[in-house]
């Protein structure tokens, strides 16, 4: 039996034969050109095709692992339209005669031994994204179809790595576990893994010659087992079988209330992506949708969505929730995901820039489109309104002008509103430290832990190189979240938590000790949270 030992990124326990991704030969030959000018637009033809690829990737990706994960496409989309990137294409067709395929392999080699020659291992990171887009533009251009040639019975995957482009495609069905060389907590590999609740090992130094063998990837502890003896196997199959157990046990909490030993309540609900992942929400039992992220609606389409468009969404789940509470964040897009048809300009530091309640506050016509859709769907159901990266009070005080007003003209039309409570996110450190002052405005506070850790610690949660210095129980994180809940109480609001920190079983009780009202976790967790908060004192 031979031992590797790697990083955990999601735990469980995977036995199965190992399955070692292949991938297509992509070898391009040197052609020389006699029609430089219909070797331009064939290029031309072959990028364009290959952007429309990559928003079907993104569309698909922000249904499986959430908009903000699915952004990496918007960066290659970006990257296939990049002046230098396209100027050296185009330069070595006009002067050396060559064929589109071997331009942009050579430009691509060229590229990614410039990115991996960086100190910065963000920059250094670039170059698979450079592969991964010339990949891709390749296929079109030789007319390939891409497959990544998967056995047809479940296995465990192994790969030095898996591009966006790969996780996306992948049958999910065929994967008991993922383990490669490369990656970081936050690669996609992971993000995957704990969207399809799967163990995963990266930074595992596996063997070529393994492919076809029985193995264990043990996720607890970050260790891939292969060829492992009668004894060994045994006893990973009881943990294998104890883990099933408990997640069937988890099941007869279905109908149980959330409430703890002592007889405190508290609100679990769901974040949920999109309409179907609503059903998710239910099957689960979560008594209400603390996240509904609007914005899909923007990023599965190719032109602004109708105010019938949106109505006819947010109604439809206002009407499945059946009098649950459905928390509905207005817009939440930005430069990191971008928009074709919103015509927003590339930022050099996008998770600081324009993105969120700014956009909507700058184009207010597109804010009040969405508003007059919700507060008309409020009329069928139980809809909150909670408005995305505020920093000022002068933000919220144009909220409410803006939204006073669409209520006054649906009213004076005849159009029946709903009471809606109205809240906001607390997701950056200015928001938490003016909380006191924010909650005399709104009726709840939800804490978005996800960016509010990323701008306290100043960290990158992408980079690979952080990971040993990004905590999410810094008590400096802690201290914010347990201000704003002082805050939100003082000015009698209630306050939850709608990030990943919302799900971490380590800090339940924490956060129940800090006085915590609800919450929100994804759709696969709420059961495990209702165990946890069921056996706090």
């Amino acid at each position: 039996m031979v031992k590797i030992e790697g990083k955990s990124v999601f735990g469980g326990i995977a036995i199965g034969p190992i399955g070692i991704l292949k991938k297509k030969d992509k070898q391009v030959t040197r052609n020389r050109i006699e029609d430089v000018e219909a070797e331009l637009k064939r290029y031309a033809q072959a990028s364009e095709e290959t952007g429309r690829q990559f928003e079907q990737l993104y569309n698909r990706a922000v249904s499986e692992v959430g908009e903000a994960n699915a952004a990496i496409f918007r960066v290659h989309q970006l990257m296939l339209s990049d002046v230098d990137y396209v100027d050296s294409i185009e330069n070595m067709i006009r002067t050396q005669h060559i064929n589109a395929e071997y331009a942009a392999a050579m430009t691509s080699d060229n590229f990614s031994t410039l990115f991996e020659s960086m100190e910065d291992d963000y920059m250094r990171a670039r170059a698979a994204d450079v592969k991964d887009v010339t990949n891709r533009l390749i296929q079109v251009l030789t007319g390939q179809s891409e497959s990544l040639l998967l056995e047809n019975q479940p296995m465990i995957l192994m790969a030095e790595d898996l591009a966006p482009s790969e996780t996306v495609q992948l049958d999910k069905s065929k994967i008991l576990a993922f383990v490669t060389r490369y990656g970081s907590a936050n690669s996609h590999t992971a993000i995957l893994a704990r969207t399809m609740n799967i163990p995963a090992v990266i930074g595992a130094d596996f063997p070529e010659d393994c492919d076809g063998k029985l193995a264990v990837v043990d996720g607890f502890e970050g260790c891939l087992y292969i060829d492992p003896d009668a004894d060994f196997l045994y006893q990973m199959e009881k943990r294998r079988q104890d883990e099933l157990k408990k997640k069937e046990l988890l099941q007869t909490l279905k109908g149980k209330e959330d409430v703890t030993l002592s007889g405190r309540h508290i609100k679990l609900y769901a974040n949920v992506g999109n309409v179907s992942d609503v059903m998710a929400a239910l099957e689960n039992d979560a008594s209400g949708i603390g996240l509904f992220r609007s914005e899909f609606l923007y990023l599965e389409k190719d032109h602004y969505p109708t105010e019938e468009e949106q109505f006819h969404v947010y109604k439809t789940v206002a009407e499945t929730m059946a009098g649950k509470k459905v928390i509905m964040r207005t817009l939440d897009i930005g430069a990191d995901k971008q928009i074709n048809y919103f015509d927003m300009a590339p930022e050099e530091n996008p998770a600081m820039g324009y993105r969120a309640i700014r956009i909507c506050l700058d184009r207010t016509e597109l804010f009040k489109t969405q508003l007059r859709a919700l507060y008309r769907a409020s009329a069928y159901g139980n809809i909150s309104i909670m408005y995305p990266m505020i920093t000022s009070l002068e933000e919220i005080w144009q909220i409410k002008k803006i939204s006073s007003e669409v209520r006054q003209e649906l009213k004076a039309s005849g159009i029946p509103v709903g009471d809606t409570e109205e809240g906001i996110m607390i997701e950056t450190p200015a928001a938490a430290v003016i909380s006191d002052l924010l909650a005399k405005e709104v009726d709840f506070f939800s804490i978005g832990t996800n960016d509010l850790s990323q701008y306290t610690l100043a960290i990158d949660r992408q980079n690979p190189k952080l990971d040993a210095f990004f905590d999410p129980h810094h008590p400096a994180i802690l201290r914010l979240i347990q201000m704003t809940i002082e805050n939100g109480h003082k000015e009698g609001i209630w306050v939850g938590i709608c990030g990943e920190l919302g799900a971490d079983l380590q800090l339940t009780e924490k956060f129940i000790e800090m006085g915590i009202d609800e919450l929100s976790v994804s759709p696969s967790m709420v059961l495990a949270v209702r165990q946890k908060i069921r056996e706090i004192q």
